[in-house]
């Protein structure tokens, strides 16, 4: 099902500045026994990215009536947010009082194999690299050409993610996930004020192991060489929850406790959906 702007439809205008110039913003939500998990944390980043596009942050419950309708019956699914700036005049200048588009719609939940919580995933550079944009940073806007080329690097169906590099060569995140990995014994994850989208598992994450961990979760830069040599990684988004990976450039990693521990808990207080 789709809406646009709360109304039946499956179509925008060709001035809308979303198809124009991916001028917008975007969520992607698990759906898992009729209930849309995290709701609260993404409409949180929705607004929060309209406010630094200077987009109109759209009215929450007209969105949290939508994610009602589009999920009715649904037991388990996706459902998908598209927030754009509107319809423009033609050139990059938006209007002085922009009306945005916002479009939601459910779909059917991925055909993820189950082997890849329990065993775990292989992952692959990729040679194409993200942009570095302070302004961006963190957001998950629409703009994902970058995300585009990498995955279609991926041509070997035992490869299940892609590892994205900055620019500089620093690690970033997977095409669809963020990355942690332990380090003496500590959980780690990639630095995100360059470049990188500030995922909603990833924040779950920092914030239970704030409580649950003698020490915090390192943010930093780091490149690859350091992934391949940790004591464990993962990957994790909405809809994956967490996938332990098990080698990187053919490179193997143990799969550990701390993973583990992680998907359990997790699974638990359902922030993600169980296998």
């Amino acid at each position: 099902m789709i809406l646009v702007n709360g109304k039946p439809g499956s179509s925008v205008g060709v001035a809308d500045r979303g198809l124009q110039y991916g001028d917008g913003l975007f969520e992607t939500l698990a759906v898992n026994r009729g209930q849309v998990l995290c709701a609260d944390r993404h409409l949180s980043r929705l607004a929060s990215g309209c406010r630094s596009l200077e987009i109109p942050v759209p009215d929450e419950g007209a969105l949290r009536n939508d994610l009602s309708t589009v999920t009715k019956g649904v037991a388990r699914g996706v459902v998908k947010i598209i927030l754009t700036r509107g319809v423009s005049a033609r050139g990059y200048r938006a209007a002085a009082n922009p009306s945005p588009t916002r479009i939601v719609s459910s779909h059917p939940w991925p055909p993820f194999p189950l082997s890849n919580r329990a065993e775990g995933v292989a992952l692959r550079v990729c040679r194409t690299r993200l942009s570095i944009n302070l302004r961006l940073a963190g957001l998950k806007h629409l703009n994902r050409l970058e995300q585009v080329l990498a995955v279609n690097e991926i041509d070997d169906p035992k490869v299940s993610e892609g590892l994205m590099l900055d620019t500089d060569g620093a690690a970033v995140e997977g095409t669809m996930s963020n990355v942690f990995y332990v380090e003496g014994g500590r959980l780690m994850t990639p630095d995100l004020s360059r470049c990188g989208v500030h995922g909603i598992i990833r924040a779950e994450i920092l914030d239970w192991t704030r409580v649950h961990l003698d020490t915090p979760v390192g943010q930093t830069r780091v490149g690859p060489e350091t992934l391949l040599k940790s004591e464990e990684c993962f990957v994790c988004n909405s809809l994956i929850g967490v996938w332990p990976v098990r080698s990187i450039d053919g490179r193997e990693i143990p799969l550990g406790p701390v993973t583990q521990s992680i998907q359990s808990e997790l699974k638990a207080a359902e922030i993600i959906t169980p296998d």
